[in-house]
């Protein structure tokens, strides 16, 4: 009858019109169960009178859209991705970040899905799907600023046109609302600069999802465990001191999004970094803040389930200053010299705040290098001096001079003289075994007894 390719609805106006055909059903009641007018169902029962159960089927099928793109536009827009966004599978660009740069540099406005309908037709794109472990997604806080996720991630952002590095991410979980800054490593330095900038951009979150790390949290030592303490770095000192809690995950998938966000930025941020040709990190992260991270959120950020900000107030620059610097305890000489880094500091007489020999001190070292001794909350002044030279022992004059031990390797062998007693003691002795091997190879002939008269 024809029936192929037909949507179910036309198969439902088959059975219909079969059954006003045999006579089982009226017109006027089919019109009904087709939800169509009465005049609509006359001129479909023509057509199956006519046509059969083909002639049910919509006129357009099988035919091209009217609104579809010319097919000199696709070829043209083919053709650029084929030049210009193509390559192996780990340079080439994905459907919907071409479709943007297609709009924005080539000036031709096509949908992304179309584009991947025709990159996959074409053999431009295709993506195999990964089956992963099914795990129970974990449900985004409310608030902006509630959470922020923060990580590390290593890569060769500026592949072989500089130096590898390492991007310090940190997105909001309710918002996805993203800031990065690219560096050498994953150092203490390189992530409070990147919570530094977050502060400075939107305020103090109430909390950090970040890895378990030393660098971030670390287990407890024998004694912290005895004492009952709680192991903190320099990071979660800094982090105590805003009011920040650091939670630790305990797996990758645990901070997905973060991990997804470092995935993001492989792809679209080395390859429009290619075509800007940056070579270093300066260049990058001027470019991360200004062009790249602006189009980023406005693309990919999301409105929060709440609309209150969580985060608080940023403290004052020299608050963050003081925040934000390396802290150790160091000990007072009894010459009120405090040792730190192999670095000296005399500390000058107080008219206030005075600190006693043998007392603890604070050593605040800065970003820049500025180093802040504190005693009890109060700055010291002090000043750097030279290391003292090492104490020489003095020994007593002795007769002779004192000859200092040599090692096996270095000792001469000592070869006595020709006139030495022991050489003509060795002589006379080698001179009797000559003698007594001569007697005993040859032994002397006897004397012959004289004749009888």
């Amino acid at each position: 009858m024809g029936r192929t390719n037909m949507s179910k609805k036309e198969l439902e106006r088959v059975e219909v019109l079969a059954r006003v055909q045999s006579e089982d059903l009226r017109l006027v009641d089919g019109s009904q169960l087709m939800r169509v007018s009465y005049r609509q169902a006359k001129r479909l029962w023509r057509r199956y009178r006519e046509n059969g159960a083909s002639g049910l089927k919509h006129r357009s099928a099988g035919r091209p859209s009217n609104h579809a793109y010319k097919e000199a536009f696709r070829q043209k827009v083919l053709g650029l991705v084929r030049t210009k966004y193509s390559g192996p599978v780990g340079e080439r660009f994905g459907p919907t970040l071409a479709a943007e740069h297609l709009a924005s540099e080539d000036r031709l406005t096509i949908d992304a899905e179309t584009l991947r309908r025709w990159m996959l037709a074409d053999g431009l794109w295709n993506r195999e799907r990964k089956h992963r472990v099914h795990r129970r997604r974990r449900e985004r806080k409310e608030h902006f600023g509630e959470m922020v996720q923060l990580d590390g991630s290593f890569h060769a952002w500026l592949e072989d046109r500089g130096p590898g590095g390492c991007i310090i991410d940190l997105i909001d979980d309710a918002t996805n609302t993203t800031w990065a800054q690219l560096g050498d490593q994953e150092t203490i330095w390189a992530v409070a600069d990147a919570l530094r900038k977050w502060i400075e951009r939107y305020g103090v979150p109430l909390a950090l999802y970040v890895d378990w790390k030393n660098l971030y949290k670390r287990p407890a030592t024998p004694k912290e465990q005895l004492r009952g303490e709680e192991p903190v770095t320099q990071f979660g000192r800094m982090c105590a001191k805003l009011g920040i809690k650091v939670i630790a995950a305990n797996s990758p998938q645990a901070k997905g999004r973060v991990e997804r966000l470092h995935g993001t930025h492989q792809d679209r941020l080395v390859k429009k970094m290619r075509r800007k040709k940056i070579d270093n990190h300066q260049q990058a992260n001027v470019y991360l803040e200004t062009e790249y991270l602006p189009e980023h959120n406005r693309r990919f950020a999301r409105v929060a389930a709440r609309p209150e900000d969580y985060h608080r107030r940023m403290p004052r620059k020299v608050e963050l200053d003081r925040i934000f610097c390396l802290e150790s305890e160091r000990t007072i000489y009894n010459d009120w010299v405090v040792r730190y880094n192999n670095r000296f500091f005399q500390i000058e007489r107080q008219s206030r705040h005075y600190a006693p020999a043998r007392g603890k001190v604070l050593v605040c070292e800065g970003r820049n290098g500025t180093v802040v001794i504190e005693y009890r909350g109060n700055a010291l002044s002090w000043k750097e001096i030279p290391a003292p030279s090492k104490p020489v022992s003095e020994s007593k004059p002795s007769a002779k001079p004192a000859v200092l031990p040599k090692s096996k390797s270095m000792k001469k062998a000592w070869v006595p003289a020709v006139d030495h007693p022991w050489r003509q003691a060795a002589c006379r002795g080698a001179r009797r075994r000559a003698k007594k091997l001569a007697a005993i190879v040859a032994p002397p002939l006897l004397a012959q007894p004289s004749a009888s008269p």
